[in-house]
């Protein structure tokens, strides 16, 4: 890895023995430093340090993050990525690293995207990942991602960049910023700190393939079955009831999902005429 202040960490509970992402960045051509970060609640930690080794194992202590941040709901629960999202800021700054990428653990391949030629699969991530860092350097930006499926519904459309920051993040800790809410927590992010100004993107012509949610286990499956999809998009009504609602998403199968009015969410930029 040219970037020698960059580091992956992929963020992973209970799936010592199908962290997934590690073998598709491989694949993807990356030769850079992993981290597998874990919470001390995980009962497989004893596996993932025997799997991968001690030196590639960060372990946050869940509850101090826990009672530093708005979780968005009284249940007691643990069973969230939140809490690992804002323990990387800490574990950046503590190993001397200053730009860093979050993933999940279920990444099967990461392409590019076309509107006339379908899709590539990615073989260089390396300088994708050094072009983010360099994005990131010059611009105003908190974060940025890679695209989703969900993204394309209907096929890709050109628009590069799209002002949502979802699953995968670039991040710097010089531009530290908190994820808030226990379930939704990237949605509830990118709208409570866009609201204030905050600028987080989507870059559309790369996206990230993952399992389907709520079907492995292990992760934060668990919680989502437990609570269902009305309480997690619920959180982020809560946190921007001036712009987002609940709606009904998909085609046949349809399920509760966020619906977010951008008119009323992040503030516009005026003409430079109207400066005073």
């Amino acid at each position: 890895m040219e970037n020698k202040d960059f580091v992956v960490f992929i963020l992973t509970h209970r799936r010592p023995d199908n962290v997934i992402t590690l073998k598709t960045l491989k694949k993807c051509g990356y030769t850079g430093k992993i981290y597998l970060v874990i919470d001390n609640e995980d009962k497989t930690a004893s596996k993932y340090i025997e799997n991968f080794g001690i030196e590639n194992v960060k372990i946050f202590d869940k509850k101090y993050y826990a009672d530093n941040v708005d979780e968005g709901n009284n249940f007691d629960e643990r069973r969230t990525i939140t809490h690992a999202r804002n323990a990387c800021f800490d574990i950046a700054e503590e190993i001397g690293i200053t730009y860093f990428i979050q993933l999940d653990d279920d990444y099967t391949s990461f392409i590019f995207r076309f509107k006339e030629t379908g899709y590539y699969v990615v073989k260089n991530i390396e300088q994708i990942f050094i072009s983010f860092v360099k994005f990131l350097k010059l611009t105003p930006v908190k974060s940025i991602a890679f695209s989703q499926g969900g993204d394309h519904i209907g096929g890709f459309v050109g628009i590069k960049m799209k002002r949502k920051c979802m699953n995968s993040f670039i991040c710097s800790t010089k531009k530290r910023f908190q994820f808030v809410g226990a379930m939704n927590e990237d949605v509830n992010t990118y709208t409570t700190l866009g609201s204030r100004g905050d600028l987080f993107f989507t870059f559309t012509p790369i996206q990230l393939k993952q399992k389907q949610t709520q079907v492995q286990s292990g992760g934060i499956t668990d919680m989502y079955l437990k609570y269902g999809t009305y309480c997690k998009a619920f959180t982020t009504v809560m946190m921007m009831p001036s712009s987002v609602k609940i709606n009904k998403m998909g085609n046949k199968n349809m399920r509760i999902h966020h619906s977010i009015n951008w008119n009323n969410t992040v503030p516009k930029i005026l003409c430079k005429k109207h400066k005073k």
